[in-house]
């Protein structure tokens, strides 16, 4: 029998809130409200010449407490950092387009899926670099006349093995396929129905509810997430108004969210800076990171938001570690390496 779950199970997950959390060592500028607030680690996993990084796209933490960096720089894919930033090793040049980095457990062997959006691909892979399976483009589906229409963003992986690939860069469907890579259904796309995705950019299988898991999808360009059943039935939308979210991280009972972009540029900032969100159970906002706290109008939404200082660029994937860390990865940030930020109660 197959086992599949995801590296960190939503129970483990579920005591970090109740933990009472350290005063770090870092110093400098506290971002965020309330229960989730975080310094800065400065000079985190910057590495030198022959590690370079182009897009930083992805991270993850296998069991052993090593932490993975995706970037699109062919000269080292994959970048093994311990958690204080030294670099344990690299691999990987063939992924110019990697994008999506899902780490999952397959009958208790960790393993990776890496979205290329370049080859039109999805990869299978061992935490060492060795490809299991390559999915091609869904032709399959009906959907696609040629593998150009296709550029995938990112994996989520269901309890039972199956998964699912959010086209995020191409048409916007959602392909959800058996343990096998077998196609079982193709639903969402572009288009002005309810259900419809806009740069259907990160997806993941909210475990929260374990009797009814259901399946997050961002909408990035509609500033939302949207909430689908797993046979791809459209639910529900939750709105985040002036966001641009890349992502959706679970963190116990919380639901972390990378935005690439806020509503406008902050005093001094010559881009539109990206933040960070935390939402609670019921998908409310709880934590700003690099933003003001969120605002809860009448009707029931947040006010439009936006990063208030310069401290991310173009926030893409991102990592809560299993000390209650988070590790922020960036898009087109002048071949940046990731942000470190220490949880801080004082």
């Amino acid at each position: 029998m197959r086992v599949f779950k995801t590296s960190r199970s939503v129970a483990a997950a579920g005591m970090i809130a109740k933990r009472l959390l350290k005063t770090t060592g870092s110093s400098g500028a506290i971002y965020g409200q309330g229960f989730f607030r975080y310094r800065q680690r400065k000079g985190w996993g910057v590495l030198g010449d022959d590690t370079p990084v182009q897009d930083c796209h992805g991270m993850v933490q296998s069991r052993d407490g090593r932490i993975f960096l995706l970037t699109n720089h062919t000269a080292n894919n994959v970048i093994l950092y311990s958690r204080e930033g030294e670099r344990l090793g690299a691999w990987g040049n063939g992924f110019p387009g990697a994008h999506g980095f899902t780490l999952f457990e397959e009958n208790g062997e960790e393993r990776l899926f890496i979205t290329d959006h370049d080859r039109h691909q999805v990869f299978k892979i061992t935490l060492d670099g060795h490809i299991l399976l390559i999915l091609d483009w869904p032709e399959k589906s009906g959907k696609y006349l040629s593998a150009d229409q296709y550029k995938p963003t990112q994996v989520a992986v269901a309890q039972d093995g199956s998964f699912y690939v959010s086209d995020g860069y191409g048409l916007n469907f959602v392909m959800h396929y058996d343990p096998k890579g077998g196609l079982l259904n193709t639903f969402g796309g572009s288009g002005d129905a309810p259900g419809a995705l806009h740069c259907a950019h990160g997806i993941l299988v909210d475990r929260r509810d374990p009797e009814c898991p259901v399946l997050l999808i961002t909408s990035r360009a509609q500033s939302a997430i949207k909430r689908f059943r797993l046979n791809g039935e459209y639910l529900d939308t939750i709105l985040l108004p002036g966001t641009r979210p890349c992502g959706i991280v679970p963190y116990g009972e919380y639901l972390v969210v990378p935005h690439l972009k806020g509503g406008g540029k902050p005093a001094g900032s010559e881009v539109e800076n990206g933040f960070v969100s935390i939402l609670d159970r019921s998908n409310r906002i709880v934590s700003n990171i690099g933003a003001a706290a969120a605002v809860y109008e009448a009707d029931g939404l947040p006010a439009e938001m936006s990063a208030d200082c310069a401290l991310f660029t173009y926030p893409h994937g991102l990592l809560v570690d299993d000390r209650d860390d988070l590790y922020v990865a960036q898009w087109n940030s002048g071949r940046t390496y990731p942000i470190k930020l220490e949880r801080v109660i004082e």
